[in-house]
């Protein structure tokens, strides 16, 4: 399943809910696919659809997705991240009037290159290769683990004491 979620923002992304509709109806996407279309105007012709969706809606359709497609708030491609995911995040742009100015954009870019876990889209053209070449990303090496490097931290501060206590 494939969940796509535009976030509760009040202008629409219905460039991003076309192109994946479009995908479905075409047959280049095959699986069943569920989006949040929050305030957008476009009605999908082929996937299942909500305004809206609870907090515990939102992480059950992201812990069942193969893939999660998302829009460029932070909070929401964080969400999937918690999850283990990798998500594929296409921003808002101002120029199609989906958001003020190009904020998403910019902070996915910053992402992009300090963290390098996730899968930008900023051309919606782009989107379909994304999908398809999903399963062949190395995810999991994208993902970095807080935890490790607060057990790795850890690990370091605790062995310099031992050290210092056995030079005394």
């Amino acid at each position: 399943m494939i969940f796509v979620t535009v976030g509760t923002h009040e202008q629409q992304f219905d460039r991003l809910l076309k192109k994946v509709d479009q995908l479905v109806g075409s047959g280049v996407i095959q699986e069943k696919v569920i989006m949040q279309t929050g305030f957008s105007t476009y009605q999908p012709k082929y996937c299942k659809f909500s305004k809206m969706v609870s907090f515990d809606e939102m992480n059950s359709y992201i812990s069942r997705a193969h893939i999660v497609i998302t829009h460029g708030g932070p909070s929401s491609f964080i969400e999937v991240l918690q999850h283990g995911k990798i998500p594929i995040v296409v921003p808002r742009l101002k120029k199609y009037e989906e958001h003020i100015n190009n904020h998403q954009e910019d902070f996915v870019r910053l992402i992009q290159k300090k963290k390098n876990n996730i899968i930008p889209v900023y051309n919606i053209n782009d989107l379909e290769d994304a999908i398809k070449n999903y399963d062949g990303i190395d995810l999991k090496s994208k993902i970095k683990s807080n935890n490790e490097n607060f057990n790795r931290s850890f690990s370091k501060i605790v062995d310099e004491l031992f050290e210092n206590k056995s030079k005394r």
